[in-house]
């Protein structure tokens, strides 16, 4: 049994309804504010199962690999990290200039946190559930943002998922995927902008790395902390223009 959430940002190719036609249980979800982290973050507290595994909506991510991750984590590992450069792992989507971006950024937080990461900037990646307030990512919505865009919104949610569950302690396990060339849609994402974007991100989390660990700030309660166990929830998360 799973569950399959789908994170609408306003798209307007059938998204929504191709998926009920194939998944009439879906649950559809609407962002609160525009990018991928808040993408992920309102679909976040919409899973019910123990497992939440995120997984883009484009085609480029292959479903088949899900077990790969779900066997991670009941393996004994918090989080289970997507790397396609991993033994097993490869990209048909990456041109030269993200590659060498991504290894240079993977680089900086390998040295800066003690990490041993292969690949930083990919989102396929699974955690348990209730691992995920530790995160401290920025809520759907807190009653005061009023919709406005908040730091961790956009592309540099992975960055700083992936920080934080080193930092935090959590047992990473990376897991080999196979990145297809995308099926739908044009990606949003710009190596020089988001580049720099991860790299602030990457240098903010370096400054306040103590704190996180020492000081946990408040987080908002996940929606059914106690579900059934065993339970994966599948996450094909959208990825919407950023503000």
């Amino acid at each position: 049994m799973s569950q399959v959430v789908i994170v609408d940002g306003g798209s307007t190719d059938d998204t929504v309804e191709v998926a009920r036609s194939l998944r009439p249980d879906a649950v559809v979800v609407r962002q609160t504010r525009k990018g991928k982290g808040n993408a992920l973050v309102c679909g976040f507290e919409a899973c019910t199962g123990d497992i939440v595994v995120m997984i883009d909506a484009d085609g480029s991510t292959a479903p088949e690999e899900i077990e790969n991750f779900v066997r991670a984590l009941v393996e004994g590992a918090d989080f289970a990290k997507g790397s396609r450069y991993a033994d097993g792992g490869a990209s048909h989507d990456l041109t030269w200039m993200r590659s060498w971006g991504n290894r240079f950024l993977n680089g900086v937080v390998n040295a800066l946190f003690r990490t041993r990461y292969s690949d930083l900037c990919y989102g396929y990646n699974a955690i348990w559930r209730h691992r995920l307030a530790e995160l401290r990512l920025p809520p759907a919505d807190d009653g005061t943002a009023g919709g406005k865009p908040q730091w961790g919104d956009g592309f540099e949610i992975e960055t700083m998922v992936n920080i934080r569950a080193a930092v935090l302690g959590m047992r990473i396990a990376e897991v080999p995927s196979v990145e297809q060339s995308r099926i739908h849609g044009v990606s949003k994402l710009s190596a020089t902008r988001d580049g720099i974007r991860v790299l602030r991100t990457i240098l903010s989390e370096y400054a306040v790395r103590h704190r996180l660990r020492t000081s946990p700030m408040p987080v908002p309660e996940l929606r059914q902390p106690h579900p059934a166990p065993q339970v994966p929830a599948y996450m094909p998360a959208l990825a919407p223009e950023e503000s």
